[in-house]
């Protein structure tokens, strides 16, 4: 079964996101998103898809030393990161 990249970073601002964050947002795409900007930069909209966003599900430590968070870091060109 395919696992949730669990992104490590805000696409926006570059804010770390560690995999037991409770302050990710994931669209269906699982771009992901800070709460910081989604309230102040992108209005509750994923800009990339137009979806919703959601909070990202925690993993387990157990879990993530089986199926790592992802440490590819995107960054969307042309966002302005909250203040």
């Amino acid at each position: 079964m395919p696992m949730l990249q669990m992104r490590p970073n805000c696409e926006c601002c570059d804010r770390d996101l560690p995999p037991d964050s409770t302050e990710a947002l994931i669209c269906s795409f699982e771009c992901t998103w800070c709460v910081t900007c989604v309230q102040s930069v992108l209005g509750g909209i994923c800009p990339n898809c137009k979806g919703a966003l959601a909070p990202r599900p925690t993993r387990s430590a157990e879990l993530l030393m089986k199926h790592p968070a992802s440490t590819e870091r995107v960054i969307k060109a042309g966002c302005a990161p909250a203040p």
